[in-house]
């Protein structure tokens, strides 16, 4: 399954390499979708403005920063423990980018580093454990590993097409940062040779990181220990090899790891809203556009802050932590399709005038595979599953997909009343004029001029 969720995640990073030399400016997927459907006017913007906000959640990982530190302080997570934990992380996370621009960065490109050692150090003594070198052995008293034993292995496993695809979903989750240089490539210098050298090599290390990370926790962790655990299998993996005074003081240093995952996509998403706000379509404009009053998008941070929060807090316990991750890729798969879609269109005769010429194109087939590969994973949550297997505990299984077809009627019922019907009330047109703000900030405004 993590080879699978690779090579999607290969494809879509060949994808996002093309659409990314080809506009190598700030936005992401807003950028590139756009430029491919240009009608009807703003509906796409319209649209993907909602999807930006369920993608960019920082809900899912909130929960699992406040599950560690919970579990490091020898206390039980529970609902209400680890929620608190994780709004904390996430105030911190609006305040250290929204108001402390270059001490969110240099601590993010810390947290960052160090989590690079957590997952060497993870990896490196799961091997030593499995070939038996001396000192890297299971304590007593844990129960040993199996995980490696045929029999054993696919032991209680669910085989329904649906288990797959959820499984999936959380596998293509922790390859979701193969697009997160497109969101801010205009802060970043020299774009097109940096995404076209940087994001392969990126790619390649992290799935081999993730490959020895998933050896080392099958050494080490026993299945059932494994499934008890659900997000904390790090802090089991270090009690299990060096005893419980270590596990507590690891569970730290991986709960400040998820910390630097939190502040690097929290980083890119506020230039996303940001982004968004200089299209002119949304709420207050100006407000989402500038950089006032700490040089930094704070209002698109805190426009994010505020969804993660009702998505961390309202869904029930046992299932926020997968609902927030099925309907965060669902989501992304959608967009990931429509993506793959226009750049398959980009090539066709009627296209051409548009005169699509990026520095490095994605060959076809790994075009056609991201495309193939992101319908399947759109179709099959629809499948119900499997007698005795349930997708959540208290919700429906297929309660993702619908919301996150919810979102689309939303982005297409604002776009309407937005773009068509206040303006056929008022019996005027709307039109979209370039302009300078005060603080020195570009972006769109729309004026309404009168039809005849």
């Amino acid at each position: 399954m993590w080879l699978t969720g690779a090579l999607i995640a290969a494809a879509g990073t060949m994808v996002y390499i093309e659409l990314g030399t080809g506009l190598p400016r700030s936005g992401g997927e807003k950028n590139y979708l756009e430029f491919i459907y240009r009608r009807p006017k703003f509906l796409v913007t319209c649209t993907f403005s909602v999807y930006a906000l369920i993608t960019g959640s920082a809900a899912a990982n909130s929960v699992v920063f406040g599950e560690y530190v919970i579990h490091s302080l020898e206390m039980t997570p529970n609902r209400w423990n680890t929620r608190l934990v994780g709004l904390l992380c996430m105030t911190f996370c609006l305040l250290a980018h929204g108001t402390m621009h270059k001490f969110g960065l240099r601590f993010q490109n810390a947290l960052g580093f160090s989590k690079l050692l957590i997952l060497f150090a993870i990896s490196a003594s799961g091997l030593f454990c499995l070939v038996g070198v001396p000192g890297f052995a299971v304590r007593e008293g844990y129960e040993k590993p199996r995980n490696f034993e045929w029999d054993k292995m696919w032991e209680g496993s669910r085989r329904g097409v649906n288990a797959f695809v959820t499984g999936m979903y959380s596998v293509i989750w922790s390859f979701t940062g193969y697009a997160n240089a497109n969101y801010a490539l205009s802060e970043v210098k020299d774009p097109i040779r940096t995404i076209k050298r940087a994001a392969p090599l990126a790619m390649l290390f992290v799935t081999m990181v993730y490959m020895f990370v998933n050896i080392a926790y099958f050494a080490v962790v026993s299945k059932g220990d494994i499934l008890e655990s659900r997000t904390i299998v790090a802090a089991l993996f270090f009690r299990n090899l060096y005893g419980p005074t270590t596990e507590k003081m690891l569970s730290i240093f991986v709960a400040l790891s998820v910390l630097g995952n939190l502040l690097a996509g929290q980083f890119v998403q506020g230039r996303v809203i940001q982004e968004l706000g200089r299209e002119g379509i949304l709420p207050y404009p100006s407000l989402l556009a500038s950089n006032k009053p700490f040089n930094a998008p704070l209002a698109g941070l805190f426009t994010q802050y505020l969804v993660s929060c009702a998505f961390m807090l309202l869904p029930p316990p046992g299932d926020v932590y997968l609902f927030m991750i099925s309907l965060s890729s669902y989501s992304s798969t959608i967009i990931n399709t429509s993506v793959a879609i226009g750049l398959l269109l980009l090539y066709a005769p009627t296209y051409r005038i548009w005169e699509w010429n990026p520095p490095f194109r994605a060959p076809k087939a790994i075009i056609v595979l991201f495309f193939l590969s992101n319908l399947f994973l759109l179709i099959v949550p629809l499948i119900p599953p499997s007698n005795g297997s349930r997708v959540y505990e208290h919700l429906p299984y297929s309660l993702h997909v619908f919301v996150a077809y919810l979102v689309s009627l939303i982005g297409i019922s604002y776009w309407y009343v937005r773009c068509i019907w206040i303006p056929r009330k008022k019996g005027c047109k709307l039109e979209r004029h370039w302009m300078l703000q005060e603080d020195g900030v570009p972006r769109f405004v729309f004026k309404e001029i009168p039809q005849e």
